[in-house]
């Protein structure tokens, strides 16, 4: 009986700690996400009561020309960003894992901007790529070269966001790979250099099957982050030129906070949702290449 009343005692202390955390889960997440999918089937502007409409607001945005570019621009963003992020990031963990004289400094320049307000960097590159008078373009011209109107381009808007992108995210990718590599036995190694392997031949054959997990998370990761970029598009272009850096969470701000469609910024992001579990679910079916036994 006493030992009863202990472990009661002990469950409810339990449930005291944990009320907190499992009350904002229910406020500020579960809430949010039902309440959500629910307006997404209504037509709603906030400044009137939801109506009903059902599966309308998902209809719509098949034959919406705006909603098809964003699409289109989201997936040529994740397209060069992440394989970009994956070659830069394992390249500088490959060179960084050496025995290099102030390979700790590198590191941490690597890593820096990672650390660094995201605003703040699209605000500085914004400058470098201001065409009159930006860094870049001062470069280039230096060496006889007219660089473009990058961010007012359609040609170069997105590609700009890209290499920008690109340039912040690899310090964090790049420790990942580097976690990686140092947990990869060193006789292993030993025992392929002495048999006469070469280096290309020591990656492919050991590196990169012993790396397989690592590169799978760092792949998965890029994919969700590349569908939820909205920081940089948003204070460099806002979505310009004509639509040309439109991405998803710009357009489902843009529908939910300038033009108070909240049911169908509800549809959009729930489509968002679909698009991001399938690639998810696509990525772990054929991932028999990652190679955890190793």
């Amino acid at each position: 009986m006493f030992t009863l009343k202990r472990k009661t005692r002990e469950n409810l202390w339990a449930y005291l700690f944990i009320g907190p955390q499992i009350l904002g889960l229910l406020l500020f997440i579960i809430g949010p996400v039902i309440f959500a999918f629910a307006i997404s089937f209504t037509q709603w502007d906030i400044g009137s009561s939801p109506k009903w409409i059902g599966f309308e607001n998902y209809e719509k945005q098949i034959s919406d020309p705006v909603f098809l570019k964003v699409v289109k621009n989201t997936s040529i963003y994740a397209l060069i960003n992440i394989p970009l992020t994956m070659i830069g990031a394992l390249a500088i963990a490959l060179m960084l894992n050496q025995n290099i004289r102030g390979k700790v400094i590198l590191r941490t320049a690597y890593f820096m901007p990672v650390v660094t307000s995201s605003v703040a960097v699209a605000l500085v590159w914004t400058w470098m790529y201001n065409p009159n008078f930006g860094l870049i373009n001062s470069g280039l011209a230096a060496v006889g070269i007219e660089g473009p109107s990058w961010l007012a381009s359609l040609k170069w808007a997105l590609p700009s966001i890209v290499f920008m992108t690109v340039w912040q995210g690899i310090g964090y990718n790049m420790i990942l790979f580097l976690a990686g590599l140092q947990g990869i036995p060193k006789h292993l190694y030993e025992a392929a250099t002495i048999d006469g392997a070469n280096s290309w031949q020591r990656f492919w054959k050991i590196t990169f099957p012993m790396l397989s997990p690592t590169t799978f998370f760092v792949l998965i990761m890029l994919l969700i982050g590349s569908f939820q970029i909205f920081n940089e598009p948003y204070m460099m272009t806002n979505g310009g030129p004509a639509d040309a850096t439109n991405v998803f969470v710009l357009h489902i701000y843009n529908t939910a906070f300038q033009f108070y469609k909240m049911g169908e910024a509800s549809a959009i992001s729930f489509i968002l949702f679909a698009i991001i579990l399938v690639f998810t679910l696509v990525q772990f079916k054929f991932s028999k290449w990652v190679n955890y036994d190793a």
